[in-house]
């Protein structure tokens, strides 16, 4: 939606079944929330508009192995250590004419986690995903979003296909440059 629009986008994702194909888009393939994290910082200086939609994992091993563990009996123990946080990190370099837009997908007290997520990472628009919703979520061609900001009452959109909440989500950036 954004490359639509006129937007030069770099996408970075880990590995997924399809990459979008457009002129305007460069995709940079990462295989660890490492990578991830180092090149969008390598990035983010000169980017003007973030919008972070990985769902990047909390943890991972704090060791890894090149060649199968075999079974010998005993139980194994995988001792986890922290992935850096992208948008946390990311979020305290931003300048104010830089735009960061976050994602929430919560469980419980969904509204208070968004709200203290758009304030903990400096966004400035929070999307947020509710799995309590009908027709909401992954395993559904549709999404219902309330969208935060840090000025002004929450935005909430009926349930609808996920092109035309990508482009709500688009239309609510260009609101904010254009504000």
């Amino acid at each position: 939606t954004c490359a639509d629009r006129g937007a030069e986008v770099i996408f970075i994702s880990g590995p997924v079944q399809s990459y979008p194909v457009h002129e305007r888009i460069k995709v940079v393939k990462v295989n660890s929330a490492h990578e991830m994290y180092e090149h969008a910082k390598a990035q983010f200086a000169t980017s003007e508009i973030s919008i972070f939609s990985a769902a990047v994992s909390d943890y991972r091993p704090s060791t890894s192995h090149n060649k199968k563990l075999k079974k010998n009996g005993k139980a194994l123990q995988i001792d986890l250590v922290e992935n850096p946080d992208i948008a946390l990190e990311l979020g305290k370099l931003k300048s104010e004419k830089q735009i960061n837009v976050g994602f929430a997908l919560e469980t419980d007290e969904e509204e208070q986690n968004a709200l203290k997520k758009l304030d903990k990472k400096n966004f400035d628009l929070i999307v947020l995903n509710s799995l309590k919703d009908a027709g909401a979520g992954f395993s559904h061609e549709t999404n219902k979003i309330t969208m935060y900001s840090k000025s002004g009452s929450p935005k909430r959109f009926e349930l609808k296909s996920k092109q035309e909440v990508a482009n709500d989500i688009v239309d609510a950036i260009e609101d904010r440059i254009h504000a």
